[in-house]
């Protein structure tokens, strides 16, 4: 782990394919392809570029990476998403939270962001958009306003 970053803020690959370094993706859609590993250095690049402030700040996550978003039951069933922030934003904790709350969750979606970009690039930008995008969530930045800074 990166000394920017606090401990507590690991990425947990949840769903290698086995894939080898600079290997091609078998099962990636239409888009561009690249290794769960190559795509997890990208997570890890992204987050060693949040400033060290920032960083520190951030108090009890975990990253993950997951292969696609699943949704839940009442949701849509054609839902779509790149990355996903699950937990109590800084913004709404009060003085009990941490009494025994487990880690706020910040999952990336490989093969969404895969699919849509169409070069190494592309992927890194994407990923780091949606990781930025993420961690303002849980600095309890609002979509809308995600929006309008242009992190949407």
């Amino acid at each position: 782990m990166p000394a920017s970053l606090p401990p507590g803020l690991p990425i947990v690959p949840s769903s290698p394919d086995g894939a080898a370094p600079n290997e091609p993706v078998a099962d990636a859609p239409s888009g561009f392809a690249m290794s769960p590993d190559e795509f997890e250095t990208a997570v890890q690049d992204a987050l060693d570029s949040i400033p060290d402030r920032l960083a520190r700040a951030m108090d009890n996550v975990a990253v993950f990476i997951e292969d696609d978003y699943v949704p839940g039951p009442g949701e849509d069933p054609d839902a779509v998403l790149l990355g996903l922030y699950e937990g109590v934003p800084l913004t709404e904790r009060d003085s009990w939270w941490d009494a025994g709350s487990l880690p706020d969750r910040i999952t990336i979606f490989r093969e969404p962001i895969l699919e849509i970009c169409g070069s190494r690039d592309d992927v890194i930008h994407e990923v780091a958009v949606t990781v930025v995008h993420e961690i303002a969530h849980h600095f309890g930045i609002s979509d809308a306003r995600l929006h309008e800074l242009g992190w949407g």
